[in-house]
């Protein structure tokens, strides 16, 4: 069966939720409205998915700020309608989700216009740093953000890494068996020397880790005088942060990939109010 993103928040509410709300149920269940709101300034995420939770308990929701919107501080992104029970099993289940992803959107969208201002053509890739479980969520936020989605499952693509030619021995035999298999695949390289060979027998796509930016534009240098570099893309990961982020963008990269949104996630404080 395929990933269904209702099965998943039912699950998220139902960890909360245990054998049922204690405290909530000695309360009398009159219809009330909330409204959620936001306490910082944010890319809002999340906020389909926080419909639907209050929604599948029998709420009716109103959304003031879509996906992708800018929110200011005090500003309502939800309004809910519906029985009061109803309403606080789900808060806290709705604004962690909200909070996690408007987090991953923001730090995205930051990062996006960072680079973009630098050089349009270089996209920043979100990657499988992500928690347990929440994979489709933390990649979708990166979306919203701006972003990219690189392999989502394993499945996805062949991306030969050091491990995978450790096992091997060898990541020219490595190559040539992905180019068996498909037409589009990644190999990482630690060196210049590397890339250039990756190059040379034709790889789609080569990820540069841990490559200080210096070392990738001296790398791109030498693919140019090779007549090498049109023929491939260039990837840029690890280390890569707010700070220095502007200097990898100058190496004109095709991509750069940054497990931090993802895996060092700054949550956007929310709240619901009566």
């Amino acid at each position: 069966m395929g990933f269904s993103p209702k099965k998943e928040l039912a699950r998220f509410l139902q960890e909360d939720i245990g054998s049922g709300d204690v405290t909530s149920g000695i309360i009398t269940n009159r219809k009330i409205v909330a409204k959620i709101i936001t306490r910082q300034v944010c890319v809002v995420a999340g906020v389909k998915f926080a419909r639907e939770i209050f929604a599948m308990n029998g709420c009716r929701v109103k959304i003031l700020k879509k996906d992708g919107m800018r929110a200011k501080p005090s500003q309502i992104v939800l309004e809910i309608s519906g029985p009061a029970r109803s309403i606080l099993k789900c808060e806290r289940t709705a604004l962690n989700l909200l909070s996690r992803m408007s987090g991953i959107a923001t730090s995205t969208n930051e990062l996006v216009k960072i680079v973009k201002s630098t050089n349009p053509k270089t996209d920043i890739y979100s990657t499988r740093k992500t928690a347990p479980g929440l994979r489709f969520f933390d990649k979708e936020a990166v979306m919203i953000g701006g972003g990219k989605k690189h392999r989502v499952t394993l499945s996805d693509m062949i991306m030969i890494k050091d491990n995978h030619i450790a096992v091997e021995g060898s990541m020219i035999e490595l190559i040539r068996l992905a180019k068996k298999k498909s037409d589009t695949f990644e190999v990482e390289v630690d060196t210049q020397e590397d890339a250039i060979m990756a190059a040379s027998l034709g790889v789609p796509i080569i990820m540069l880790d841990n490559f200080a930016p210096q070392k990738i534009s001296s790398t791109v240098l030498a693919l140019k005088k090779l007549g090498l570099r049109d023929g491939v893309r260039l990837e840029a990961s690890g280390g890569i942060n707010a700070k220095n982020i502007q200097k990898y963008a100058r190496t004109k990269v095709d991509m750069i990939s940054i497990g931090s949104i993802t895996n060092s996630v700054k949550a956007v404080d929310f709240s619901l109010e009566m």
